[in-house]
């Protein structure tokens, strides 16, 4: 074995946010040829003092299922962070975005700890990796080793704590995962005495979705959400709600994480039954890292996106594969009584097992036509897309009988709405049996714009005038109605839609556009996926008049010309360190690179604060000479800056 070590605490002091790095003395202790596999896993901040989270194993983010703990420091980097376990350092990275700066270690159970968002990596492994950089002459590295390299025992201070990568504030996220790279919930399975949790989790809102055509919640079809009300520990829906068919539930729910604490955790463990029978149940006791966009089946996707509000789905959907419901006798999908009310009951327990229940009342009640509670409507018609249904809403039209014309492949067919009221009326239209075209009613019409069902399974490929798309198998989670539309701003700005962002894509597809304008010289002409005001580089190649790339998710796309390099503001140059701040408004930065006298110079990347700096391979040798820096964007666009250092 090559090295363990033991950092002295006495000799680390926590850094306030923006402070130098601390320059800490590593004491390395004698190597041990052999670690006790029944150590239990130490808590990696200053343990045996009460701690403090602000994340869980489980949690729901918007792009992945939060995988380890969030350990608070307070707003503060350069705590020491200890080995939870004894075994040997694994691997290390260090980039500007992710987890940043982070240490695996590996130990005789075969599980791996991981710490991320570290400040720096402390004694031998801290020296190995900045020689690595120089040698390689890499920003950004990624080093594998092997058992006998880098030993530490139990309790060793591997780093300091820090906010580096994708951080929000300084923090240590800290993992547990098995030898298959799933990521274990700490609290659950090894438990810390340091966390004390005794709250229940609490119940925000509660919303209820029709599943075919013919279900309704409170008269209608669509999905609805409620407030939960507090009752005790518990909570409750006040009201009983009219619904008939199937229907969907969905949950907000957060578990607190201590008293007048502002963080919240996930709710891994929720039961739903229906007069007191299971029909549903959740364990989320491990994670599969490797799978990240698999939360896009468990919780409201579209909801998420508009809202920003991830609820809980109370139902398996096709294309859920999460291995979460071992213990559902069912996919959690209610058919609702017809012949008397029902009564549901949902648990929510935490890691911990403090547990809490909302209850609400389902009362049958047979579709009406004549629905008095829909609200005023002033606006065109519009049309929305629910599972296979989709929903069309228009202002009655009093000189007629109310009856909306569909056309869909040359044919045309009355319709009756569903339901209605003085101030609307809604038609539903079975997308499994026609696609329309368009639906009118006096004088207005919608126009979806789809142009093709697809298959969620199976390959396809999609050939159009101006669009190719290319669906590997497995990149849908559901059947894709796909719309597909082109507009030409008064600018000249060709924005192509295709599909809609609401909707979740498993895989990249890959997409081949065909503009129609003149675009000149491509040098830097790409796909840029838009959103309001924001602008996301997706980048694309050209030939024969096309320009082709992959994608990951539906939207608006346009093409755009970067021929502006990014922007290099200096903030201090002299023989101890360079800083710098740089930016590109358009593509974005894809490489910088530093050398003194020709000679390359480490240079360090916070993409939070837009920030580069050096860091020295021997702080004794200062920066002198011709200090150049260079930075290109994604375009490939090139910006320079050079200064003699004396």
């Amino acid at each position: 074995m090559r090295n363990s070590w033991n950092l002295k605490l006495s000799k680390v002091v926590p850094l306030l946010l923006g402070a130098l790095p601390l320059m800490a003395q590593a004491q390395f202790s004698k190597p041990e040829e052999k670690f006790m596999a029944e150590e239990r896993y130490m808590y990696p901040v200053y343990p045996g003092r009460p701690g403090s989270i602000a994340g869980t194993m489980g949690e729901l983010r918007s792009t992945h299922f939060h995988s380890g703990l969030d350990i608070r420091t307070n707003n503060m980097v350069g705590y020491p962070v200890q080995a939870s376990k004894s075994g040997y350092i694994s691997r290390i990275s260090m980039t500007g975005t992710g987890y940043g700066n982070v240490i695996y270690i590996t130990h005789p159970d075969g599980n791996t700890t991981l710490y991320a968002h570290l400040l720096k990596f402390l004694g031998p492994l801290g020296n190995h990796v900045l020689q690595e950089q120089y040698r390689r002459k890499v920003n950004e590295i990624d080093l594998y080793f092997q058992e006998d390299e880098f030993a530490v025992k139990q309790g060793d201070t591997i780093a300091l704590s820090g906010n580096t990568g994708s951080s929000s504030g300084p923090h240590l996220h800290f993992d547990i995962r098995d030898a298959q790279n799933y990521a274990l919930d700490p609290i659950k399975l090894f438990g810390f005495p340091e966390l004390v949790d005794n709250l229940a989790p609490a119940a925000e809102k509660i919303a209820l979705r029709t599943l075919d055509i013919h279900s309704r919640i409170n008269d209608r079809f669509g999905r609805f959400e409620f407030y939960a009300q507090r009752v005790g520990n518990n909570y409750i829906l006040p009201k009983s709600i009219l619904a008939s068919g199937n229907i969907g539930v969905e949950l907000v729910a957060k578990d607190k994480l201590a008293p007048r604490s502002q963080f919240y955790g996930g709710v891994n463990y929720i039961e739903m039954r229906v007069d007191s029978q299971l029909v549903f149940s959740q364990a989320i006791e491990k994670v599969n890292v490797a799978e990240t966009r698999a939360i896009y089946t468990l919780m409201d996707f579209k909801t998420m996106r508009t809202k920003g509000t991830r609820f809980y789905k109370l139902y398996i959907e096709d294309g859920n594969d999460l291995e979460y419901y071992g213990d559902s006798p069912g996919n959690g999908k209610i058919s609702v009584n017809p012949e008397r009310e029902s009564t549901v009951q949902i648990k929510m327990k935490d890691s911990d097992n403090n547990a809490s229940t909302v209850t609400f009342r389902l009362k049958p009640a047979k579709p009406v036509q004549e629905v008095m509670s829909l609200e005023a409507y002033s606006s065109g018609m519009i049309a929305d897309i629910s599972e296979n249904t989709m929903m069309v809403i228009a202002k009655p039209c009093k000189d007629s009988s109310n009856k909306a014309m569909l056309y869909a492949n040359g044919t045309q067919r009355e319709i009756e709405p569903d339901y209605f009221n003085n101030n609307q009326s809604v038609y539903l239209v079975d997308l499994r049996k026609s696609i329309p075209d368009s639906v009118t009613l006096c004088g207005e019409s919608v126009v979806p714009k789809i142009v093709i069902s697809i298959p969620s399974e199976t390959a396809y490929a999609f050939y159009a005038d101006q669009v190719d798309i290319q669906f590997p198998p497995k990149a849908l989670y559901d059947t894709l109605y796909l719309a597909l539309d082109y507009e030409m701003s008064k600018e000249g700005n060709e924005t192509f839609r295709i599909g809609s962002r609401d909707v979740p894509l498993n895989k990249s597809i890959a997409v081949s556009l065909k503009p129609n304008k003149d675009y000149g010289q491509l040098n830097g002409t790409a796909i840029y996926r838009t959103f309001g005001n924001s602008r996301v580089y997706v980048g694309g190649e050209w030939h024969n008049g096309r320009i082709h790339f992959s994608t990951q998710e539906f939207g608006d796309f346009t093409i755009m010309k970067d021929s502006i390099g990014p922007g290099i503001i200096p903030i201090s140059i002299n023989r101890q360190a360079a800083r710098f701040k740089i930016k590109d408004d358009l593509s974005g930065i894809a490489s910088y690179e530093a050398t003194i006298d020709g000679a390359w110079v480490l240079m360090t990347y916070d993409n939070k604060s837009n920030t580069i700096w050096s860091k020295l391979l021997d702080p004794a040798v200062p920066l002198k000479g011709m200090f150049e820096l260079v930075v290109t964007d994604n375009a490939g666009n090139i910006s320079r800056y050079s200064k003699m250092i004396l």
